[in-house]
């Protein structure tokens, strides 16, 4: 199993490195404990997060009086900043001997302060601070989170550690509308007690990422833990330069730019199911009940056959989904199949795609690698839910939806035909 070492290495005090385990006759855990300790960070976390996401759109609608137009914007928007903080995210935390812990740890504090912040956003503006901040917060932890579980996991095990981290995630997303809707059932002030418990989870998250995930990280499988390096942004940009980046990026952006947004799929799946009404809430969680089933298998699967292959066929899954909302069969089994396409597709890109990233960037600049990636296909989705509203309001949602199908389709046949060299990403050294 691979131990955090609380000594001190050394006369000038290095932080506690996470090594393996050498003894004779074990073998490294498949799951290595920081990937555990940032899995219940995220687990935590995101309970946190999912309580305040489950009731701010019926707040903000509601009680400031909003329209769901201004929400979609406002909420687009900040989307759009936590894509952009993420490049900053990712370099920050490579510099200094990959302080990534810091970094993640600043983020994740920012988070927590703009929940209880909550409580005093009685307005727009205000509100659409406090909201920036936060996705300010979550744009920063999540490329050093990502390349602390790279760092720490042997190369060959990767998929299966991203998956087994994407799964403890999406128990805190499926833990947190149950949790909002206790609270709101339980209190008088129910939005104001969301926000205030939700700040007090988010604190305990942080507290569980100081005290239990290391400060600093050996790659698994090195000896000894390599000098302290200082990269320089231009270094981070020139990561595009290496082909199997570049390759892999473009890639994540053209078919991000295909992938509608879970709420316009959700919409579409409630109208042309002749779902009633009340059933619209508990969609996400369906699709993040199987997510949450399939991330693990599906990941270790990636390690066996080809996580570039595993990635595409993801999105093939997805493109079956469509299909099956545009197909003339409705009803409830219409619906859980459609959830389980979704999920599917999630748990066998969304770890995968970390994993594949790490593969193909250096260890010091594992921070950099997956914010690009991620930065790209943020922003491509982003992208797409604008011009998907412009397509439905022209077209209609059924036209609108063919047309994304179709053009998945066609990006994933490039795709497929970029990837077609990039082998490294399926590499396990011997």
């Amino acid at each position: 199993m691979y131990l955090a070492d609380s000594r001190s290495t050394g006369s000038r005090g290095t932080k506690a490195a996470v090594v393996p385990d050498t003894r004779p006759g074990r073998r490294p855990a498949a799951v290595p404990a920081t990937v555990l300790a940032l899995g219940t960070v995220s687990l935590i976390t995101d309970v946190s997060s999912e309580m305040v996401t489950a009731v701010l759109p019926l707040y903000v609608v509601a009680g400031l009086g909003l329209s769901p137009l201004g929400f979609g914007l406002l909420d687009g928007l900040n989307n759009g900043v936590g894509a952009l903080v993420r490049l900053a995210g990712g370099h920050l935390a490579d510099r200094g001997g990959r302080r990534h812990k810091a970094v993640a740890g600043l983020g994740y504090g920012l988070s927590a302060l703009c929940k209880p912040l909550l409580l005093l956003a009685h307005t727009l503006p205000v509100l659409g601070a406090v909201l920036a901040v936060d996705r300010t917060g979550k744009g920063l932890r999540t490329a050093p989170r990502d390349a602390m579980i790279s760092l720490a996991t042997e190369p060959a095990r990767r998929g299966r550690a991203f998956g087994v981290h994407r799964a403890m995630d999406t128990t805190g997303a499926l833990l947190g509308p149950l949790v909002a809707f206790a609270v709101l059932r339980a209190t008088v002030d129910g939005y104001d007690a969301v926000f205030a418990v939700s700040g007090c989870v988010a604190v305990l998250g942080v507290l569980v990422l100081v005290l239990f995930v290391p400060g600093h990280i050996t790659p698994a499988g090195a000896e000894q833990p390599p000098a302290p390096e200082r990269p320089l942004l231009r270094d981070a940009l020139g990561l595009l330069g290496r082909p199997e980046l570049r390759r892999l990026t473009l890639c994540a952006s053209l078919l991000g730019l295909t992938t509608v947004s879970d709420s316009f799929l959700y919409l579409l799946l409630q109208r042309e199911g002749d779902l009633p009404a009340h059933l619209f809430p508990p969609l996400p969680l369906g699709t993040a009940a199987f997510f949450l089933l399939l991330a693990v298998p599906l990941g270790a699967l990636a390690d066996r056959v080809s996580r570039r292959r595993l990635f595409l066929a993801g999105h093939g899954v997805l493109l079956l989904g469509y299909g099956l909302v545009l197909s003339p069969w409705h009803g409830v089994p219409a619906v859980i199949a459609v959830l389980f396409l979704h999920g599917t597709f999630y748990a066998a890109t969304d770890g995968v795609l970390a994993a594949a990233t790490a593969a193909v960037v250096p260890a010091r600049h594992q921070g950099a690698g997956q914010a690009l990636v991620g930065t790209g296909q943020a922003l491509a989705r982003f992208t797409c839910s604008l011009a998907f509203g412009a397509a439905w309001s022209l077209w209609g949602g059924r036209t609108a939806l063919a047309i994304t199908a179709a053009a998945l389709a066609a990006g994933a046949v490039v795709a497929a035909f970029v990837l077609r060299s990039t082998a490294s990403i399926d590499e396990v050294p011997a």
